[in-house]
């Protein structure tokens, strides 16, 4: 050992382990939402096709939504109208509830609105095939959905959001942060997934690029 270098003192490295795929900032497969798609195998993150990774970003603004409300088709259009949107069947849909904002907090998991089943179908009625929201996760959070189930006698409540992936395949993010700080369109969205073969999701890294 009397050739290393003085300055070396040993490599720094890492072992991660127990985490989830649904942790933190993610992007759920049509696998997460059930095992086929239609007649089809749904498709794992893996899977995901590059081309769909980059696209033009536009943002629906629901921070007027009150926690438990769901958004509906007649919110998104009405932000369409509102902001001038203009929607590409290639867009990332960005969902912009300011829900990051309890981040960290133990009450994160319990705030928010979220993506009815119409709405999200509408969404890839249009061509959108990769969409995100700001908050837990897609649909409102599980205590409603609880509540409304009890209150209306029905079991088709849950999750319908995440659902619609049954008959309409489509990739999801949950938990991103920073919408506020973004324009409603002129933008691009890049989603970097770790590439986890055979799983139903995976830690994402999502940007926003700006040309000029």
């Amino acid at each position: 050992f009397k050739l290393m270098p003085k300055d070396f003192v040993g490599w720094a490295d890492d072992t991660i382990t127990k985490m989830g795929v649904h942790s933190t900032t993610h992007i759920d497969a049509p696998w997460h939402y059930g095992p086929k798609n239609g007649d089809e195998k749904a498709e794992s993150i893996e899977k995901m096709p590059l081309d769909k990774c980059i696209g033009p970003g536009i943002v629906f603004d629901m921070t007027h939504k009150a926690d438990g409300e769901a958004i509906t088709v007649l919110d998104m259009q009405e932000a369409v109208a509102k902001h001038d949107l203009v929607i590409e069947p290639d867009s990332i849909a960005l969902i912009r509830t300011d829900r990051d904002k309890y981040m960290g907090t133990k009450h994160y998991c319990k705030r928010g609105t979220g993506m009815g089943a119409d709405a999200t179908e509408w969404l890839i009625d249009q061509g959108i095939t990769v969409m995100g929201i700001d908050q837990w996760g897609w649909d409102i959070p599980f205590h409603y959905q609880i509540k409304q189930a009890k209150e209306q006698n029905r079991d088709d409540l849950f999750w319908e959001g995440h659902r619609i992936g049954q008959r309409k395949p489509y990739w999801q993010m949950e938990q991103l942060v920073n919408l506020s700080s973004l324009p409603y369109q002129g933008f691009k969205v890049c989603v970097f997934p770790l590439k986890l073969v055979g799983a139903s999701a995976a830690p994402a890294r999502v940007v926003a690029l700006f040309e000029g």
